[in-house]
């Protein structure tokens, strides 16, 4: 085990998940969420009740959805029927699927296994329905086809319509889960 706190990162994903939604229903900025949860959302140690996350872990899940949101959006829609596209997905589901995305797409750093694991929970947190099978299904979907090695699988196990041309971009001083 690496220095990344595990429990601080859940808080960081659970928060990147909250901000994502706020700033899609109601059209704030990413620079005024990611201000808000820092300055009244997470706590400092004197601050007793308070939530704590790894802030530079939110802030980079949140940077990063926004930077890479088209990549991102279209290799969700990937593995949507088009009786559901991903606009008319639920905002919180939404916002979830963008924010494990990102992280499979962008943080090799991190397991594929542990970001799928971790934002099933999360959606299971949201959800009691059939959404967590679904986040499950797409996740595990994008995850082999952007980390295939991590699976043991080479380009002909992947369907050739999921092939993806998005590179996990390395994540200077990094850290495992």
């Amino acid at each position: 085990m690496s220095g990344a706190n595990p429990k601080l990162r859940r808080v960081s994903r659970v928060s990147a998940v909250q901000a994502l939604y706020q700033m899609d229903v109601s059209g704030v900025t990413n620079a005024q969420v990611v201000k808000e949860f820092l300055d009244h959302r997470f706590g400092y140690d004197e601050e007793p009740g308070m939530v704590h996350a790894d802030e530079a872990y939110f802030e980079d899940i949140m940077a990063g959805v926004v930077a890479n949101q088209v990549d991102i959006d279209t290799a969700i829609s990937k593995h949507l029927t088009e009786k559901w596209p991903l606009r008319r997905l639920d905002a919180t589901l939404r916002a979830l699927l963008r924010s494990a995305t990102y992280e499979i797409m962008r943080r090799p750093d991190v397991p594929a296994v542990v970001i799928i694991t971790e934002y099933m929970a999360i959606a299971t947190d949201f959800f009691s329905g059939k959404e967590p099978g679904m986040v499950n299904g797409v996740l595990d979907k994008i995850a082999k086809t952007v980390r295939s090695a991590e699976f043991g699988l080479t380009a002909s196990h992947i369907a050739p319509d999921t092939k993806s041309t998005v590179v996990p971009s390395p994540v200077p001083s990094a850290e495992n889960e």
